[in-house]
């Protein structure tokens, strides 16, 4: 079953309510939303009234229209970036200096006769004296 209403009714309830302000609150909010656009470099932005900031809390004034509407000739510069200066250092030229291979360096003394393998693929080197039984047997001194 449907509710139906009398002709000329309506459901919706299409009157503004109007909320009574606590000035002191607003004085304070103010003050904190000023300072908080000086913080983050907006000071362009900030109301210079009290009445403008309470328009603007309730929708009668956008944050724009301030802006626009202020008096202030200051402009807003971001501070500059810092930007390291750097010592220049060429890279190599290729066309006057070399880069040939270097020698792999190879063994040239008679103290090692050959290499072993004992545990796990460990290499070792056999020394003159040394008995290649014990590596045979991977046995360790």
């Amino acid at each position: 079953m449907t509710m139906h209403l009398i002709r000329g009714m309506t459901s919706l309830n299409t009157k503004k309510r109007t909320s009574k302000i606590n000035m002191v609150q607003m004085e304070v909010d103010f003050k904190a939303y000023n300072k908080d656009l000086r913080r983050r470099g907006l000071a362009h932005m900030q109301f210079s009234t009290l009445k403008d900031f309470i328009d603007h809390r309730y929708g009668r004034l956008k944050a724009t229209e301030v802006a626009k509407k202020s008096t202030s000739t200051k402009s807003y510069a971001p501070p500059k970036s810092f930007v390291r200066e750097t010592v220049y250092i060429p890279s190599l030229d290729t066309m006057q200096g070399t880069t040939e291979r270097k020698e792999s360096p190879k063994y040239s003394g008679d103290y090692v006769i050959g290499i072993a393998t004992m545990h796990k693929s460990n290499l070792v080197p056999v020394g003159r004296g040394d008995s290649p039984v014990n590596y045979s047997t991977m046995r360790r001194n």
